[in-house]
């Protein structure tokens, strides 16, 4: 049986130990140490798109910020989680999430944070395209039935009715992993062609 290779990373002061091939955020956590993340799901690819996971790194006497969910550990690696840059990185992202999804999700981050207010406007989607959903679907289920469409601010979640109409309204595993709860409560903004995902799986004939 092959060894795995070991490798000694300081994070925070703090020197950790972990298996060659881990990433920065699972070497932390089984450390004990936290990074926030939201995006993030152990059965899932890394995909850094929350960017909440946004650590300080410096090796060879180079300093950059990278995603902790996506960056490998490394031999000689030091880790800063809360490094005033980090920080700073951290609150101006959740200003962003809040202001277009106050959930409590976010609004919990953004305390624990020192955000209590987003300097910006948005407007209110409840979505903040993790992509836990889509990935979900696709890396999981196989199913494909939900995915990305359009580009920048036009960025959407969208079910494409082909596939969806046939597998979704017996699924909905994916409505428990959504940070912001959009999927399973406030589903107007979640549309594919002329329906929107509540109308879909009839959520309010059963409702009523």
């Amino acid at each position: 049986m092959k060894k795995v290779k070991k490798v000694t990373l300081t994070i925070n002061d703090r020197e950790v130990r972990a298996e060659g091939g881990v990433t920065i955020l699972e070497a932390a956590r089984d450390a004990g140490i936290h990074i926030p993340t939201l995006c993030y799901h152990e059965k899932l690819a890394p995909y850094g798109a929350c960017r909440l996971c946004t650590v300080e790194i410096s090796q060879n006497g180079r300093t950059q910020l990278v995603t902790a969910c996506v960056y490998p550990a490394e031999d000689g690696l030091v880790v800063k989680t809360d490094s005033q840059r980090v920080i700073r990185i951290r609150k101006m992202l959740l200003e962003l999430m809040l202001a277009s999804s106050p959930a409590k999700t976010i609004q919990d981050l953004a305390q624990q944070h020192g955000v209590a207010k987003p300097r910006f406007e948005a407007e209110k989607t409840n979505c903040i395209l993790c992509g836990l959903c889509v990935r979900y679907c696709n890396e999981i289920k196989k199913a494909n039935a939900i995915g990305f469409v359009g580009r920048g601010t036009e960025r959407r979640v969208v079910f494409y009715p082909e596939i969806a109409s046939t597998v979704c309204a017996s699924c909905r595993e994916c409505f428990s992993l959504c940070p912001t709860g959009k999927l399973p409560s406030e589903t107007d903004g979640v549309c594919f062609d002329d329906l929107t995902l509540e109308d879909f799986l009839g959520a309010r004939q059963a409702r009523v």
